[in-house]
C-alpha cells in the first residue's frame, strides 16, 4: 500500500512537471511547427511571448540561419487555448495591418474551420519567395479573402472546403514601363482534395483569362494574355515572353498553358 501510494504522488509530480512544461513552451515552438508545414518556405521572425500567447512576423528566412524578411504588414499576434492538450482546437490570430478581422480556427485535429477574413499581400514582398516572383518585380496590391473554409486531415491526406478570391489591382512588373498593366481577380471554388480557378481581368491594357484546376496536388491551367486595342505594339515585348502567339477567333492572343 505505502509502495502503490509513492507511485502515485511519483506519477503525479512527473504529470505536474510535464504540465507546467507544456504551459510554458516558448514561442520558437510556433516557429518550429510554421516551418515545418510550409516545409521550411515560410518562418517566424522577432518572436515574443509564449506558445500558448505571442506575437511575430511572417516571412521567408534566408538560409538556416538568415534573417527573416517580412511578406506581411504588421506582426501578428496569436492566442491558442491551451484544450489543445486534449485534442481541441481554439486559436486566434490578430494583426490590424494585415487582417480585415481576426482570424479564428476551431476543432480537432482531424477537422477544423477557419473563420473569414481578408489578408492584405504587398506583391514586392512576395519577391523574397524566389523565381519566378523575383525575376518578374510585380507591383501593386493584392487581397486574399475567403468564407468559412473547412479543413479535415484523413490517412495524412489534408482536404480544404469552400471559397476563396485573389483580388490583384494596378498590377505593374519590372519588366514593362507600362504602369499599371491591369487589374485581375481569381476566384477558387475548393472541394476537397480539388480545386477549380477562374481568372479574369477587370481592367487593361494587358488582359488576361482562363480557368484551372487542381486534382491530387496536380495543377493544371489553360488561358490566354493579350493586349486592348490600341496597346498592341506597347504591350508586344512583354506578351512575347509570357508564351507563344496563337489565333482565338478573328484576335490574336499569347496561350498560357501549364500542365
Amino acid at each position: 500500500m505505502l509502495f502503490s501510494k509513492r507511485l502515485t504522488w511519483i506519477f503525479a509530480a512527473i504529470a505536474s512537471v510535464m504540465l507546467t512544461v507544456v504551459m510554458f513552451l516558448p514561442a520558437s515552438w510556433l516557429g518550429f511547427v510554421v516551418e515545418r508545414q510550409s516545409q521550411g518556405r515560410l518562418s517566424l521572425g522577432d518572436v515574443q511571448g509564449s506558445f500558448w500567447q505571442g506575437s511575430a512576423f511572417i516571412g521567408v528566412a534566408a538560409g538556416k540561419t538568415g534573417p527573416v524578411t517580412p511578406l506581411f504588414p504588421g506582426r501578428f499576434q496569436w492566442r491558442i487555448s491551451p484544450w489543445l492538450i486534449v485534442g481541441q482546437i481554439k486559436v486566434e490570430l490578430e494583426n490590424p495591418a494585415a487582417l480585415s478581422a481576426p482570424v479564428k480556427v476551431a476543432g480537432s485535429f482531424s477537422q477544423w474551420q477557419v473563420s473569414p477574413s481578408v489578408l492584405l499581400l504587398p506583391p514586392e514582398r512576395l519577391e523574397g519567395l524566389g523565381a519566378p516572383l523575383n525575376t518578374i518585380g510585380p507591383t501593386g496590391l493584392l487581397h486574399l479573402s475567403w468564407n468559412e473554409l473547412l479543413f479535415s486531415r484523413k490517412d495524412g491526406q489534408l482536404s480544404m472546403t469552400g471559397h476563396m478570391q485573389l483580388e490583384l489591382a494596378e498590377m505593374a512588373s519590372r519588366l514593362s514601363p507600362i504602369k499599371p498593366l491591369g487589374s485581375y481577380q481569381m476566384a477558387f471554388d475548393l472541394r476537397g482534395t480539388e480545386a477549380d480557378m477562374q481568372l479574369s481581368s477587370i481592367k487593361g491594357p494587358m488582359m488576361l483569362a482562363g480557368t484551372g484546376k487542381m486534382t491530387n496536388g496536380r495543377f493544371q491551367f489553360s488561358g490566354k494574355a493579350w493586349a486592348e486595342a490600341g496597346q498592341e505594339a506597347r504591350l508586344a515585348n512583354l506578351l512575347n515572353l509570357l508564351g507563344q502567339r496563337r489565333n482565338d477567333g478573328e484576335k490574336e492572343v499569347i496561350g498560357l498553358e501549364f500542365k
